[in-house]
């Protein structure tokens, strides 16, 4: 992604888009690193405002509460993981060799960008793991759907589904499998970092070798079709 190009978001996430101003870089910035720290539930925009060296007033000229902002960041990695996506598989013609290279886009997504450096996709990534479904496992996750505060995810889990179709357009659960592609990586990740008698994958020093292998695995089995390409 070259410098400049920022990614697309629903306006109603923010109050001012903070990819605009270098106090709204730094909101994403430092958000990222103190979520990541000490996690959801502790963070508030006092913390933040403290980490920034800045005021809580500044924060809430971006964003109403930091509910909004955690669904910002998450929508913000899955939008970066379908442009990542868009870019492994553009001259990509086998629906089978498009697939393995979107899951494994999916686990290693989270290298580091310098272009830009404001986002750490490594501690995003982490974030993702920890806290994400914090951003729609919530009373109010009907109405914020309404809003269309989720559709980078359900983007991206439909340019899974329609590859998953063209791989074997006779599976008829093309977008339970491409959510849980999702779901799977991070959950596995988290379960082999701090409750591994949940999983069968490791994951050391920051190695996805075995939860790729894992996916792969039950992809192409579910979808009948041979680890050729």
């Amino acid at each position: 992604m070259a410098v400049g190009i920022k990614i697309s978001l629903n306006k109603g996430l923010y109050l001012r888009d903070p990819q605009e101003t270098k106090l709204g870089q730094n909101i994403i910035k430092y958000s990222i690193q103190l979520i990541d720290e000490i996690g959801f539930e502790a963070f508030n925009f006092k913390k933040l405002a403290l980490r920034m060296h800045s005021t809580e007033a500044s924060v809430y000229r971006y964003f109403v509460n930091k509910h909004l902002l955690l669904i910002y960041l998450v929508s913000w990695y899955w939008e970066w993981v379908g442009y990542l996506i868009d870019i492994h598989t553009m001259n990509i013609d086998t629906p089978k060799k498009k697939l393995k290279i979107i899951i494994k886009t999916i686990i290693y997504a989270s290298k580091d960008n310098p272009s830009i450096d404001y986002v750490n996709e490594s501690v995003l990534h982490r974030l993702i793991i920890t806290e994400g479904t914090k951003a729609y496992h919530t009373k109010d996750v009907d109405e914020e759907n309404k809003e269309g505060f989720f559709h980078n995810y359900k983007k991206l889990s439909e340019k899974v589904a329609a590859v998953i179709s063209e791989v074997n357009p006779d599976f008829p659960y093309p977008h339970a499998l491409a959510s849980n592609l999702f779901e799977m990586a991070n959950n596995h990740i988290y379960f082999a970092l701090h409750l591994p008698r949940l999983t069968d994958v490791k994951v050391v020093n920051d190695n996805y070798e075995e939860v790729e292998k894992m996916l792969e695995y039950f992809t192409i089995s579910l979808l009948k079709c041979e680890n050729d390409n």
